[in-house]
């Protein structure tokens, strides 16, 4: 499938078939998230899949009546690790050596120098690692897509809940809950406002 097609395609989708996703297809969608760009390469996101009745039961009794998520054989729980700003030393490292910054200003920059003038309180931290996952999110809903699967973007939970249900470590925060299955669907094509009202003109 070429990616336009994948973009015009996707749709959320809450009504899932039982057949079960092979493995294969389950790392395909963890593949491609791994692929996803991010922020000095800190690559923040972390992934747990759910995928047995019991405790998907449990997990949909910590969204907001999101009960149909049970019906879906995976249910990825997408995480941010709040540790993986302290490794953007490493990760610049990383770039560098790849050649990654070659021929831009990005070569002469200090990391160092930036984020002292750069200063992040733990709000806007959060939401830029969660911004982070995003990214990894959306390249595994356009890989299911491309796979014949559906999926829906989920944030209608109790973090707290969701943290204590799956014993996740105080670094993770969940950053959207993401069920995963072949579609038992078609919805209709999206309302989308025109063009013309998103795009501000050139400078």
């Amino acid at each position: 499938m070429e990616l336009v097609e994948a973009v015009k395609r996707r749709r959320s989708i809450r009504r899932f078939k039982q057949d079960p996703i092979e493995e294969n297809l389950l790392l395909e969608l963890l593949e491609a998230a791994r692929l996803a760009p991010s922020g000095t390469n800190i690559q923040p996101w972390r992934f747990l899949a759910v995928t047995t009745k019991d405790m998907k039961t449990k997990l949909a009794d910590c969204t907001f009546n999101l009960n149909f998520i049970i019906q879906a054989p995976v249910v990825m729980v997408c995480c941010a690790d709040l540790t993986a700003l302290a490794s953007r030393d490493q990760r610049r490292k990383e770039l560098r050596e790849a050649g990654a910054f070659v021929g831009t200003d990005l070569e002469n920059i200090s990391l160092e120098d930036y984020q002292k003038r750069v200063q992040r309180d733990d709000a806007a931290k959060l939401a830029y690692l969660n911004m982070n996952v995003a990214i990894a999110i959306e390249h595994m809903v356009l890989r299911a897509t491309d796979l014949g699967l559906g999926s829906c973007w989920l944030l209608m939970f109790d973090q707290k809940k969701v943290k204590e249900l799956l014993e996740l470590p105080e670094r993770l925060h969940v950053t959207a809950l993401v069920p995963f299955g072949y579609p038992d669907q078609e919805p209709n094509v999206r309302p989308r406002i025109p063009l013309e009202d998103i795009f501000l003109g050139k400078v």
